[in-house]
């Protein structure tokens, strides 16, 4: 917050003279700790501060964040996905601007595919939002990551705003972006932003082989991507909100493969992405407290997969698929009386996936979610629940499919102000996921016998937010306990012939998340920052008691994780230093540390980054360079997926 402290005219009366003196204005800027107004833990990254921790992508950008592990298969453009307390990708909703990126083939998102230049805040929420007026989809995960982009704040005297960058580095990587902002009139601007990517993707990384480190080089890595998005923003007199969105992803991208025994495998893997979609959102509130929201989207995904040195009688693999989805929402809510809100929200979703593959199913399936909800505050005491109704019905061309599913799934958080620095919270969520259409029908290893994983959460902490008048300029502490149970956990296993799908009885996870802010004032021209965030997850497989792999912990998922971010700012120029740290993690069910076959060691990863924000021939322009894993790490997130050693990374922009 910035105060500005101006003297008023001070007189002074003589017998014939007045005199007026003006002091000069003072600017004294000060920060505040930046509170997310959320019930259940929540998470947030703006824009500003993706240079501090050296994010390139939605996925290194909430990498920091408590209780969250990435799965990461390396390279530029290598798939990575987020799971949060340990439940898997496939729980945790992808929102963007509200609305939902779905993935109905196997339910992951890759958030590789989200490059930052168009991003003003991402928001990590446990359980679901606050904010009970919103799509249905917003309450059938067990977590939302929502990811908000920038919209155009102009004025008449300014009215447009054009961003130009480039970003050049390691992996022979060269990505220029542009943004046009232009506000039309009173009601109507508009933002176009686009991008292309390109990389060679090699990258340098080592194996240990015959008791000694040796040398390899990542090859057929390389990226061609470009994207286009643009939106179309409307303002009515009356409070009415229009928005359009339109945008296209286009990725060709080498797949170098696992490394097995010390050797790469072969070679030559390609896989092609085509992806567009549009989307519509309206908003009208009334005096009266109503409020309705009606969104829409139509997405149409193509990926084509090649191998080349496949072992079938063809001696390659060929594979094309296309999804589709149709999508529609609209929510209701009401303020009955200043405390207490209530809100009815549907959804529509029919989704449909078809492939070139011999004997395929050809999948539609028609998803109808309804949600009642109500938040009610009284004093300190904030009570929010909903029941969410989830109706899914399957068709197939060829075949049998699942059953017709109809599940209500009750959700209650609540939250009490202790005092004016302390809130304590609490939340329970029941929520299922059904079967993805890979887990379903992928060619060998087709199994409708899959059953829906539904999973019961518990959570409560605290919360420590403290706005000081000295050197530290706030305090920031939250601190949660939780504990999840899933039925019927779907897992992957390896069986004689290729891959099976099926579930595990039970899965129970107990954790703990802690994080901590602050800002303190370095002498009258420096500003200091420290985050840390430290996480303890243990998932275990309780399906057979007595059984060699009872209470093991889940594959992939570390028991401890923490990330330390410290940083100094002066005029314009910031340096920032960040360390991430994994405990093992086990990649199936054999816990087994006797033997490194079995698990992936720690690691420490360690990023420096620099920025300066300043004006060149009264221009805006921002510099900014990164060093990536400092002192060169050999690790692993994936089994047999190297991770690059150190790289650096570049980027220059002007704003006129």
């Amino acid at each position: 917050m910035v105060w500005i402290l101006a003297a008023l005219p001070f007189q002074h009366a003589l017998a014939q003279t007045d005199t007026t003196k003006r002091l000069k204005e003072v600017n004294i800027a000060s920060s505040r700790a930046e509170l997310l107004n959320s019930i259940a833990p929540a998470q947030q990254i703006k824009a500003d501060a993706f240079v501090r921790y050296s994010a390139f992508n939605v996925a290194d950008a909430i990498r920091g964040f408590s209780g969250v592990s990435i799965k990461d298969y390396g390279g530029v453009g290598g798939l990575k996905t987020v799971s949060v307390r340990g439940l898997g990708a496939n729980h945790t909703a992808v929102l963007l601007d509200g609305i939902q990126i779905n993935d109905a083939e196997n339910g992951q998102i890759d958030l590789s595919k989200f490059n930052l230049n168009n991003v003003a805040e991402i928001a990590l929420y446990n359980g679901q939002p606050s904010d009970i007026s919103q799509p249905a989809r917003s309450f059938a995960s067990a977590s939302v990551l929502a990811i908000k982009t920038i919209k155009p704040t102009l004025s008449a005297e300014k009215p447009y705003l054009i961003s130009a960058g480039i970003k050049g580095g390691s992996f022979g990587l060269v990505n220029p972006y542009v943004q046009w902002q232009q506000r039309l009139n009173n009601h109507l601007s508009f933002i176009i932003n686009g991008y292309t990517e390109n990389a060679d993707g090699k990258y340098r990384y080592t194996v240990y082989n015959g008791g000694k480190n040796i040398p390899q080089e990542r090859i057929a890595a390389d990226v061609k991507i470009q994207q286009i998005d643009g939106a179309v923003y409307w303002v009515g007199k009356d409070s009415s909100k229009f928005n359009l969105r339109v945008n296209y992803y286009h990725a060709d991208r080498g797949l170098p493969g696992a490394v097995v025994l010390y050797v790469p495998t072969p070679h030559g893997q390609k896989l092609w992405n085509n992806d567009f979609f549009t989307q519509a959102g309206y908003e009208k509130n009334w005096k009266g407290g109503l409020r309705l929201l009606v969104n829409s989207k139509y997405a149409n995904s193509y990926l084509h997969y090649f191998d080349p040195e496949w072992n079938n009688t063809a001696g390659f693999l060929d594979e094309h698929y296309r999804q589709q989805e149709f999508y529609g929402s609209a929510s209701l809510s009401y303020i009955i009386t200043k405390n207490w809100e209530i809100s009815y929200a549907s959804d529509l979703a029919i989704n449909t996936l078809s492939a070139n593959l011999n004997v395929f199913k050809y999948p539609t399936r028609t998803t109808v979610l309804n949600v009642l909800a109500s938040n009610f505050k009284t004093g300190k005491f904030t009570l929010q629940g909903s029941v969410l109704n989830s109706n899914i019905t399957e068709t197939v061309v060829i075949g049998t499919t699942i059953p017709k599913r109809n599940v209500f799934s009750p959700t209650l958080m609540a939250n009490y102000k202790l005092n004016e620095p302390v809130t304590l919270r609490a939340f329970y969520k029941n929520i299922f996921r059904a079967p993805t259409f890979s887990e379903l029908y992928y060619t060998f290893i087709t199994n409708t016998g899959l059953r829906p994983e539904f999973a019961n959460q518990y959570d409560i902490g605290v919360t420590y937010n403290k706005n000081l008048p000295g050197a530290v300029e706030y305090f920031s502490l939250t601190a949660d306990l939780y504990y999840n149970k899933v039925k019927d956990k779907i897992i992957y296993t390896l069986k004689i012939f290729p891959l099976s799908v099926q579930n595990i009885a039970l899965v129970e996870g107990v954790g703990a998340d802690l994080g901590l802010k602050t800002e303190a004032k370095l002498g009258s021209l420096y500003k200091g920052l420290l985050a840390i965030n430290y996480s303890f997850q243990r998932a275990m497989n309780l399906t057979y008691p007595g059984d060699a792999t009872y209470q093991n912990q889940l594959p992939y998922t570390p028991l401890h994780l923490a990330n330390l971010n410290v940083g100094v700012n002066r005029q314009g120029w910031g340096l920032y230093y960040n360390q991430m740290f994994s405990s093992l993690r086990f990649y199936n069910n054999n816990n087994d540390t006797s033997d490194n076959d079995y698990y992936l060691p720690y690691y420490s990863l360690a990023d420096l980054s620099a920025v300066y924000k300043g004006k060149y021939k009264l221009l805006p322009i921002m510099i900014s360079a990164e060093i990536n894993n400092l002192y060169g790490a050999s690790y692993q997130v994936v089994r047999s997926y190297p991770m690059p050693g150190r790289s650096f990374r570049i980027s220059f922009q002007i704003t006129i």
